[in-house]
């Protein structure tokens, strides 16, 4: 989990994306999804997406029950956290605020 400290330690927002990977239609939106909000934040922010499968050890610590799950943090600290499907301009938007 040090590597985890380290990506949330940092001073710009880092939206995360705790998810399971298959392949399904939902998916591939949300992968469409992830690069919209990427491209449209630059270097303002960081982009991140964990498969909770793959690091069951974090997604517990973060009691991570929902798929896909979406955190934003800033300097190591949980600034919003939603369950659910978003859209890229909500995402984007919510980003912003912690620019």
């Amino acid at each position: 989990m040090t590597k985890f400290g380290e990506l949330i330690g940092s001073e710009i927002p880092t939206l995360i994306d705790f998810h399971k990977e298959w392949e399904n239609e939902d998916n591939q939106s949300l992968h469409s999804t992830l690069r919209d909000v990427a491209a449209a934040l630059g270097d303002k922010a960081k982009v991140v997406k964990i498969d909770i499968s793959k690091n069951e050890t974090l997604a517990a610590a973060l009691r991570i029950k929902g798929n896909p799950t979406f955190i934003i943090y800033k300097d190591g600290e949980m600034k919003w956290r939603q369950t659910g499907l978003q859209d890229a301009n909500t995402l984007i938007s919510l980003v912003q605020q912690y620019t």
